[in-house]
């Protein structure tokens, strides 16, 4: 994937407090340093905080989950060490609801449905393989998903995490024959041009850490002609 998109100035801020910043993902973008060395979206939103506030020295931020490289949406940081913690908590207890939009190009063979599977990721290739049954290292994952609209060649689906495994959105819904578009890696025939896939993290409800109350965040997804049909 080419060099990430995202700099402070387009730096799409989806909810921001004193504690907490929610930013818009987009494809292509690293959420956390890697060995490519492209700039991480968590050193863009230090220098937006950075210049925001006029902050000397180090800004604090706080990585609470990740998503994938090609993919697109709400991304949760923790701007103080109060609330690191307990974000993490949050999450590591499954306490944080999140709901992905995919694109496929085939529709699953039913309307709605909760898929399990067990995921054995191989680190070399960077891919997690699905298996009905257990197999040795492998770890159980679910999820639920909703067709929720037919585009002209392809199927809009919503989709409710209840684990976070490596992967697990692409690996399972190529397990039941609906990759996501783009996602050559898991069976999809072609990439799209900008090497993103179409895997959208659409929402994300959780409580405050500190504030108790509950926030619900709803990110547009990116400004393209497949996800602009879902949106109309």
């Amino acid at each position: 994937m080419g060099k990430t998109i995202s700099d402070k100035n387009n730096l799409q801020v989806l909810f921001e407090d004193n504690h907490i910043i929610v930013v818009n993902k987009r494809p292509g973008d690293i959420v956390q340093g890697d060995k490519t060395g492209d700039k991480p979206l968590s050193e863009v939103v230090k220098s937006y905080l950075k210049e925001k506030y006029n902050k000397p020295g180090n800004v604090y931020l706080g990585v609470v989950h990740r998503l994938d490289r090609p993919t697109s949406g709400i991304v949760l940081f923790a701007k103080t060490s109060k609330a690191l913690p307990r974000l993490n908590k949050l999450f590591k207890e499954k306490k944080a609801q999140k709901t992905y939009w995919a694109i496929v190009k085939n529709e699953p063979p039913k309307r709605s449905d909760t898929l399990i599977h067990f995921l054995k990721r191989n680190p070399k290739q960077n891919k997690s393989y699905a298996h009905i049954k257990e197999v040795p290292e492998s770890k159980k994952a679910i999820l639920e998903y909703r067709l929720i609209k037919k585009l002209d060649n392809y199927f809009l689906l919503e989709i409710d995490l209840h684990t976070g495994r490596h992967h697990q959105i692409r690996s399972q819904l190529s397990a039941i024959g609906s990759p996501i578009k783009g996602d050559l890696k898991y069976g999809f025939d072609r990439s799209n041009k900008d090497a993103s896939i179409h895997l959208n993290a659409r929402a994300l409800k959780f409580i405050h850490p500190v504030k108790k109350e509950e926030i619900h965040i709803l990110a547009p997804p990116p400004d393209e002609v497949l996800w602009n049909n879902c949106i109309n």
